[in-house]
């Protein structure tokens, strides 16, 4: 349903702006006159963004390359971010007894985000016009993901949303944290490299050419490290943007490769899985999302075979992705989950044996749970020997390049001056 933005004199001749969601601009003002409202100007508004005159069909085709886009990608980080919040402040709202409806509009009066309030607004149109909630968010792509939608459509089946919007809340609030630790703990590390190619680069295209160049006019033979730096810094110099460009080039081709191919994703992943310590980082945090979002699913009532489809599509890894295809298959052939998780090698034993306990136990989604907790405080304990390894790696690398600069130029002039 269409939102329009509005500019009208209340009651007192006080002006007033706001937003309604109408089927028509007649509508529109038919809603606003009810409000004893003066339109002054109404203007359409799709994502936060008004439609004007004579830009309909421009805009119209950006909008759809946008949804599309969103579509394919799914939320972004900032999108995430306010669907958290809106999702603990709607099961605060519904565990307190307040139809959906109303919770919704609720959210839509505090939001302080305007493409977030639209969706709202037509989510709660969606909603009063007979749509279950699961098919309202459905149509929003790039707000809320496959899982979400799937847990929320359980909670409503089941009678219990509140408590699955909690859980839901709580399993984005673990995701974030986790990630927050990854990108922690390669933050300083990637810094040091970037500021360490930056003053190489300083040297070997501003210091070292002028430095060299007084050598080469004494007319001397040069020590073969000398000779070297030279060679590196005219390469420097001259072919910066291959080398800039160079290094663009595999960026991009790797990332379309992992994009595009299956067996190119498959191996850039069991390679990242074999680097030491940074290998171990990335299996624990896919077998904690694994573990996290399987529980999250089961226990907000979504079937298990179901559970397993979209759990595969989270955990980051494509070793751990293709284990989990593995399992799903086997257990629609009547298997349990312990036992194909333990033959399929991605997962560490104690995962395996954990989950068969739980299974035995009937007491799988908090098993689950208790490994993902597990795993969290393990990611903690690798993040920081990580960084504690690679620190010292990064000042080491740095400052043997460094030494080798001065080296090759302090050579040269200390057999000038003994001449």
């Amino acid at each position: 349903m269409p939102i329009y933005e509005y500019i009208a004199f209340a009651n007192g001749g006080v002006t007033s702006k706001g937003i309604v969601d109408a089927d028509s601009e007649r509508d529109a003002r038919q809603k606003l006159r009810k409000k004893e409202l003066l339109v002054t100007k109404l203007t359409e508004t799709r994502g936060g963004k008004s439609r004007k005159k004579g830009s309909k069909e421009k805009v119209g085709l950006f909008g759809r390359i946008m949804e599309a886009r969103s579509a394919a990608q799914g939320p972004g980080t900032r999108e995430t971010e306010l669907v958290l919040g809106m999702t603990r402040q709607m099961a605060t709202l519904l565990g307190s007894g307040i139809p959906l409806t109303e919770s919704i509009s609720a959210l839509v009066e505090q939001s302080e985000h305007k493409r977030m309030e639209t969706m709202l607004r037509q989510i709660r149109e969606s909603i009063q016009e007979g749509t279950s909630m699961a098919d309202a968010l459905s149509q929003h792509p790039g707000w809320f993901t496959e899982m979400y939608i799937n847990m929320v459509s359980a909670g409503q089946a089941a009678g219990n949303l509140d408590i699955v919007l909690s859980r839901l809340a709580d399993y984005m609030q673990a995701q974030r944290a986790m990630r927050r630790k990854i990108v922690g703990a390669l933050t300083y590390p990637a810094m040091m490299v970037v500021i360490g190619i930056m003053v190489v680069t300083i040297l070997m295209a501003k210091v070292v050419p002028e430095i060299t160049a007084m050598l080469i006019e004494q007319g001397k033979v040069l020590p073969p490290a000398t000779r070297v730096l030279i060679m590196v810094s005219n390469v420097v110099q001259n072919w910066w943007w291959a080398i800039i460009g160079g290094l663009g080039a595999i960026s991009f081709g790797v990332e379309r490769i992992y994009r595009t191919s299956d067996a190119g994703q498959l191996w850039i992943d069991r390679s990242l899985l074999r680097v030491p310590v940074l290998g171990e980082l990335l299996r624990k945090a896919a077998v904690g999302r694994f573990t996290r979002t399987l529980s999250t699913l089961l226990q907000s009532g979504v079937p298990v075979i179901q559970s397993l489809a979209i759990t595969q599509k989270v955990v980051g890894n494509r070793v751990i992705s293709d284990a989990t295809a593995h399992i799903s298959q086997r257990v629609i052939e009547g298997a349990d989950i312990s036992g194909p998780l333990k033959q399929s090698g991605a997962f560490p034993s104690v995962v395996g044996y954990m989950v068969a306990v739980g299974e035995q136990s009937g007491d799988l989604e908090q098993m689950l749970d208790r490994i993902a907790i597990a795993f969290d405080e393990e990611i903690d304990v690798v993040t920081e020997r990580l960084t504690a390894l690679l620190e010292p790696i990064m000042i080491v690398l740095l400052a043997g390049v460094v030494g080798f600069i001065v080296y090759a130029i302090v050579q040269p002039i200390l057999e000038i001056g003994q001449i």
